[in-house]
């Protein structure tokens, strides 16, 4: 866990703040590489559906979806509870749905965090409702004492503490999704 700078622009006025480097690009590809083996092993056969939750999960699904090697699809919900600021705000909504109909499918939604678990136990009612053939949670990060709704995941990158996380999809107020790391901004 080494601190590095989140970016760095030549000739930058504006001072960033430090970042730990949580999971390093190499440690991330890493995991996600076996968790993908792991999820094609139980899913051979099954074709199952990804539902990537945006904008969180995007980084995640896709390297999650290219290291399983089996035949799957790719679908995506928007959820909103965060607006700008840092914790939930506890008030869920959709507001983009699934275009493939699960009825009978089995479905993987992918997050990139899972912490105080309103979000996600939202959107597996909804989706539960829909009656898939099986439904079940992969996160790369799993904040587990920010539970607040117990929900079920049965793949997990790692479990974490309650600390804010940054960078490989995730964000702040919409900055730092694209850090090919995931990182703490470390208080000044």
């Amino acid at each position: 866990m080494n601190d590095q700078s989140p970016r760095t622009a030549p000739g930058a006025l504006v001072t960033e703040p430090r970042m730990r480097v949580l999971y390093d690009a190499p440690t991330i590809q890493t995991r996600v590489g076996e968790m993908g083996l792991e999820i094609a092993r139980d899913y051979d056969g099954k074709q199952p559906i990804l539902i990537g939750v945006l904008k969180g999960a995007v980084m995640f699904l896709s390297d999650l979806a290219r290291a399983a090697p089996i035949d799957l699809e790719l679908d995506f919900v928007t959820l909103s509870s965060y607006g700008s600021g840092t914790t939930s705000s506890g008030s869920v909504r959709m507001a983009s749905d699934t275009r493939n109909d699960i009825a009978g499918r089995h479905v993987l939604v992918c997050e990139g965090v899972v912490d105080s678990g309103l979000s996600l136990s939202f959107l597996l009612n909804t989706l539960s409702a829909r009656k898939p053939a099986s439904l079940q949670v992969a996160a790369l990060l799993d904040k587990r004492p920010c539970r607040k709704i117990e929900v079920p995941v049965a793949y997990a990158g790692w479990r974490i503490g309650a600390e804010f996380v940054v960078g490989y999809g995730m964000d702040t107020a919409e900055k730092y999704r694209n850090l090919p790391y995931v990182g703490v901004i470390e208080e000044n």
